[in-house]
């Protein structure tokens, strides 16, 4: 569940956005898809309180390191998940 951490994208990262992801990875480990928008919600929400802004590309792996080690099906589950959670991220201007 840990390859994420060796991933070249994070060696240059701020230590605050880590430990952001740290705790976002660990909240998913062992659940399924449906439950990665209140996940991806308040590590978000957390950030934002911090005055941390994660880039598209910060996003997008955070998002694979989410998926990391769940099924096709569950993978597929949470593209749906984010979807609707980046759908409401837009509504609220974020």
């Amino acid at each position: 569940m840990n390859e994420w951490m060796n991933n070249p994208l994070l060696k240059n990262m701020d230590s605050a956005k880590l430990e952001l992801i740290r705790m976002a990875a660990s909240q998913t480990n062992g659940k399924s898809g449906k439950d990665l928008a209140p996940i991806l919600m308040a590590l978000i929400t957390n950030a934002n309180k911090k005055g941390i802004q994660f880039t598209s590309e910060e996003i997008n792996l955070i998002l694979e390191i989410l998926k990391e080690g769940k099924t096709k099906e569950e993978q597929a589950q949470m593209d749906r998940m984010i979807a609707m959670v980046r759908t409401m991220l837009l509504k609220h201007g974020k």
